[in-house]
């Protein structure tokens, strides 16, 4: 398999690929390269529908040439030697790989940059300095972030040294964005119940509505339910390790 950075033909390839609606592990299968590598590059870079080779090429130079030198040496919190024996070089492709699948679900890129370093930390905690210097950004690009990723329940602030935040990743954060996007599901049914009554009662639309309304309805209750019922799961202290094997 081989390493290092994309080249621009297969840059290219990867554009063909998504013009021909071929999956990521199709193009990668094809490239000889992980399904992660050819997901990053995409979604780095536009997404599927916005992906253009050439501009994605150009763009990885520029952020080569920014880059310092003794940027691998000090980045943020893994400047010190990984806990457990990991590989640092693991950690920063699943720390992608991460960020990758909170932008599919539609999450702002650096908002999920933010909270892929967070929950890469043993701690689950961070300052700004320390995510600025992580992820090399700005520290007014911290402050957006975490201020969109607090509105949303997905961070808690603490108090740190001086007048230092620290930024945390509670242990109830999947808890409460079902709760959220439950809620979120109710004001669709609300909206479309609404809609109901503009349209008339036994309408072709009115009826449509009314569909949608008991279907969401039913998703939010169920959605609800479910995270209710499996919140004690976050608070877990360890992991069971996989059962072994057993010969048939």
């Amino acid at each position: 398999m081989p390493g290092g950075r994309l080249t621009q033909q297969e840059r290219q390839q990867i554009a063909l690929g998504l013009a021909d609606g071929l999956a990521y592990a199709e193009i990668a299968r094809r490239l000889d390269r992980p399904t992660s590598t050819v997901t990053r590059e995409v979604m780095r870079n536009g997404g599927p529908a916005s992906y253009r080779a050439d501009l994605a090429h150009r763009a990885t130079e520029r952020r080569t040439q920014r880059r310092r030198p003794a940027a691998p040496a000090t980045r943020g919190p893994a400047a010190a030697p990984l806990p457990h024996g990991r590989d640092p070089e693991a950690v920063r492709a699943y720390e992608e790989v991460f960020t990758t699948v909170q932008m599919t679900n539609g999450m702002p890129q650096m908002m999920a940059r933010v909270m892929a370093a967070l929950m890469v930390t043993d701690s689950g905690s961070l300052t700004a300095a320390e995510l600025a210097r992580h992820l090399q950004v700005s520290p007014a690009s911290i402050s957006k972030a975490i201020a969109f990723l607090d509105g949303q329940g997905l961070v808690r602030r603490e108090k740190g040294d001086g007048r230092r935040e620290r930024y945390t990743v509670d242990d109830d954060i999947w808890y409460q964005a079902m709760i959220t996007s439950a809620r979120a599901t109710l004001q669709v049914v609300q909206t479309a119940r609404e809609g109901v009554a503009v349209l008339g009662p036994g309408t072709p639309a009115a009826t449509r509505l009314e569909n949608v309304a008991r279907f969401m309805d039913y998703v939010a209750e169920a959605s609800a339910r479910a995270a209710e019922q499996a919140r004690e799961v976050l608070h877990s202290k360890s992991v069971a390790a996989p059962a072994p094997a057993r010969d048939a």
